[in-house]
C-alpha cells in the first residue's frame, strides 16, 4: 500500500477532540505570558485509509490551542471549525448561516485575534469563522466583508502604528482582487479594486507605510482542475510581476520579475528610492495541492521606483517557509526573521514531516542560526512573542508546536529568541499529537 504523505506520519489527522487541564511543563514558562497560543491547519474529517488520494490543503480546519497564565499551562483544546458541512457530519446544530453554502468551506489556514475576537481564516472568497475563547464555533463572520462579496483573508496585515488591519482578498474565478482596510474596531473603512486578468493565485501580499505590494504569478485559475480539488495550474507563458499601489488606493505600477511564485512575505518597508521586501519564493513549477513538491527559498527584493527595476537577491536557498518577525517591526527595517525548514523527509516506513529545524535569519550579518529539534521531531511555524519590556528586536520568545518522537505526542515549545540555539525555556507536554499545520498566533489576554 502506498501511503498518502499528507494522511500519514506527522501530517496524519487526529480523530478526536480533546480537552486537557493543568498540563505538565518541563522548564519555566515566562511569568508575564498571559494568553493563548493557537494554530490552525487541515484535519480531514472521516478519512480513515492513509492511502486515500487527498490534497493536504483540502482538509477541514482544526484549531489547536494552549492557554497560559502565571507560568502555568492551564488547558489544551483542539476543535474542528463547524462550517455547515462539518456540523452536519457531526450531527450538531449549524452555527449561523453562511452567505453562500457553495462557498462555505471550513477555514483551515490561519487563526488570529482582532478587535477582541478570535477568527479562523482562509481565502478565495470564503468567509472567516468566529470562535469563542475556548475555541467553540460561533459562526460565519463579517470581518472585512464588502458589498462585492470579498472578506478578510488568511494573510491580513496588522499595522501596529495605526491599528488598521489590511487584507488583499481574491475570489476563485474573479479577475480582480480587493484591498480592504479595517479600523481598530474591525469596521471596513476603505476598499480598492485591482484588476488581475487571468485570476492569478495571490496567497499573500506586502504592506509598507506608503504602499501595498501585489504579487502576480504563473499560477492561474484553471477550472478544469476542479476535479482534483484546487482549480489552479501553472501557465509557463505568464510572466511574474510585482504591483506597487499607493496605500490609500490608486493606480498599480507593475514591474516584471524572474518567473516564480511568492508564497509568503516576511516584511516590507519603504526606502528613499523605493521598497525593500523579503519574500519566500517558489522558483519552479509546482502544484498547490502538493506542498512538498516545491522547494521555496528566501529572497530579498529591492524595488527601485525611480528607475523601475527590481533587484532579486538570494538570501538562503534551503527549503524554508512560514516566516514570522517581531511584529513591532512590521513595515519598518527589521533585522531578524524566523522560518521553518520545509524539506519533506521520510523514515524507512512512512513520511514523517517537513523538517525538524527552525531558522533565525540575521539580515545584518547575513547569517542564520538553527534550532534543531532532533530527528523525527517534526516542527512547523514559529511565532515570535515579545518579552515584557523588550530592549532589542530579538528580546522575546519563539513559540511552536513540535513533535516529541519519544512520547509520540506534541509539545508546545518556548525558545529564547535571543539565545536561539539554546535548550528550550519550556516544553508544555500535550496529551496528544498535533498534526503539522499552517499558521497561528499568540493572542494575549486583555490587561
Amino acid at each position: 500500500m502506498t501511503l498518502n504523505p499528507y494522511l500519514s506520519g506527522n501530517f496524519a489527522p487526529v480523530k478526536e477532540e480533546v480537552t486537557a487541564y493543568d498540563l505538565p511543563v518541563t522548564g519555566t514558562i515566562p511569568a508575564h505570558l498571559n494568553g493563548r497560543y493557537l494554530r490552525n491547519g487541515p484535519n480531514p474529517l472521516g478519512i480513515d485509509d492513509p492511502s486515500t488520494p487527498h490534497l493536504w490543503t483540502m482538509g477541514e480546519g482544526m484549531v489547536h490551542g494552549v492557554r497560559i497564565r502565571d507560568g502555568r499551562a492551564e488547558w489544551y483544546r483542539n476543535r474542528w471549525i463547524r462550517s455547515t458541512s462539518v456540523a452536519d457530519r457531526l450531527g450538531e446544530p449549524r452555527r449561523g448561516t453562511p452567505v453562500d453554502e457553495r462557498m462555505d468551506f471550513t477555514p483551515n489556514v490561519h487563526v488570529t485575534g482582532y478587535a477582541g475576537r478570535t477568527y479562523a481564516l482562509i481565502e478565495g472568497g470564503i468567509r472567516p469563522y468566529e470562535l469563542t475563547y475556548d475555541l467553540d464555533t460561533v459562526g460565519p463572520a463579517e470581518l472585512g466583508a464588502t458589498p462585492e462579496g470579498y472578506s478578510a483573508n488568511a494573510h491580513s496585515k496588522y499595522d501596529p502604528a495605526t491599528g488598521e488591519l489590511h487584507s488583499l482578498a481574491f475570489q476563485y474565478g474573479n479577475e480582480s482582487v480587493q484591498h480592504i482596510v479595517m479600523d481598530a474596531a474591525g469596521r471596513v473603512v476603505r476598499t480598492t479594486m485591482i484588476s488581475t486578468p487571468g485570476n492569478p493565485y495571490m496567497h499573500d501580499f506586502a504592506l509598507t507605510d506608503r504602499h501595498v505590494l501585489v504579487f502576480d504569478s504563473p499560477i492561474v485559475f484553471a477550472p478544469e482542475r476542479l476535479a482534483v480539488g484546487i482549480p489552479y495550474g501553472w501557465d509557463r507563458d505568464r510572466p511574474a510581476r510585482v504591483g506597487v499601489m499607493p496605500r490609500e488606493g490608486g493606480a498599480v505600477r507593475w514591474l516584471e520579475l524572474t518567473q516564480g511564485t511568492v508564497g509568503h512575505t516576511v516584511n516590507a518597508y519603504d526606502t528613499s528610492r523605493g521598497i525593500v521586501v523579503d519574500v519566500i519564493v517558489h522558483p519552479r513549477e509546482w502544484d498547490l495541492g502538493d506542498i512538498g513538491a516545491s522547494r521555496p527559498i528566501l529572497e530579498r527584493w529591492t524595488i527601485d521606483l525611480i528607475d523601475g527595476h527590481v533587484r532579486q537577491d538570494l538570501v538562503d536557498d534551503r527549503p524554508q517557509d512560514f516566516p514570522r518577525i517581531n511584529q513591532r517591526y512590521a513595515q519598518a527595517p527589521h533585522r531578524f526573521g524566523y522560518l521553518a525548514v520545509t524539506e519533506l523527509y521520510t523514515i524507512p516506513t512512512r513520511p514523517d514531516g517537513f523538517g525538524n529545524q527552525l531558522l533565525k535569519h540575521d539580515g545584518q550579518t547575513g547569517t542564520a542560526e538553527i534550532h534543531d529539534f532532533g530527528r523525527h521531531n517534526a516542527v512547523g511555524e514559529g511565532v515570535f512573542v515579545s518579552s515584557a519590556s523588550p530592549r532589542t528586536e530579538d528580546d522575546g520568545y519563539v513559540m511552536t508546536y513540535a513533535h516529541d518522537a519519544d512520547r509520540g505526542a506534541t509539545d508546545l515549545v518556548i525558545l529564547s529568541a535571543a539565545d536561539f540555539t539554546a535548550a528550550p525555556l519550556a516544553r508544555v507536554h500535550l496529551p496528544v499529537r498535533v498534526p503539522l499545520g499552517l499558521h497561528g498566533s499568540w493572542i494575549p489576554d486583555p490587561h
